[in-house]
């Protein structure tokens, strides 16, 4: 559980820096030329999509593991829950994790294979070259409100996730001594901060311009 999450955080903070590239205002030729290296080496990126498949799947299989040997373990349910106390994230892992693997399926549906959405265009080769579209795909996907507002719920849960599962992961990993709990803490926390932001001020940037007479993606 820990070491599948902690691949995947690493997954999610290297496309989030790569997806900010989106606010350059060189019209998408720098997300786009990024995409374009991506899809320009296919090899390398199966073998990065398959290990994110497997931390994905690994992470998944020792969640229903441990909430089974959770359940054989106190059978009975306590008399009492406070949800909204100061572990308020980790009483929602289980219903985040279903939000952030729904979300999942329906990003790929969405801008990596174009099912729900055919407006988005595909990587093509052009004159022997590799030409993605990257900018106008993500632009045009979040100038729907629904699927802009289901990413930034999405987001959200994943910051809770990211919070507590981080620091669980110090924990589990032999970083629980009182001296560094704290500091897991806010490491946890802050972290997830800047994964939520940095990934939900796309779509928000993308309904302000729509809404608004402000040009962050036209320029």
């Amino acid at each position: 559980m820990a070491l599948s999450g902690v691949a995947m955080v690493l997954f999610l903070i290297a496309h989030m820096v790569g997806n900010l590239q989106v606010f350059i205002p060189d019209g998408g030729k720098a997300i786009d030329a990024y995409g374009a290296l991506l899809h320009s080496n296919m090899g390398l990126l199966w073998v990065a999509r398959l290990g994110l498949l497997a931390a994905v799947f690994a992470h998944m299989w020792s969640a229903f593991r441990l909430t089974m040997r959770s359940r054989a373990a106190r059978p009975v349910n306590y008399s009492k829950t406070v949800w909204m106390g100061n572990d308020y994230a980790a009483r929602t892992m289980r219903w985040g994790g279903v939000i952030v693997l729904a979300f999942i399926v329906y990003h790929l549906l969405h801008l990596t294979l174009g099912v729900t959405d055919e407006s988005v265009r595909l990587c093509e080769e052009v004159n022997g070259e590799m030409a993605c579209y990257v900018r106008d795909n993500v632009v045009g996907g979040f100038q729907n409100s629904f699927v802009a507002g289901f990413y930034i719920i999405a987001q959200i849960a994943l910051g809770f996730h990211i919070a507590h599962g981080l620091w669980s992961a110090c924990r589990t990993m032999g970083l629980n001594n009182p001296r560094f709990d704290k500091l897991a803490r806010q490491g946890g926390l802050g972290l997830a901060l800047l994964i939520t932001i940095g990934n939900i001020s796309i779509p928000l940037a993308v309904q302000l311009e729509a809404f608004t007479n402000l040009q962050i993606f036209t320029r």
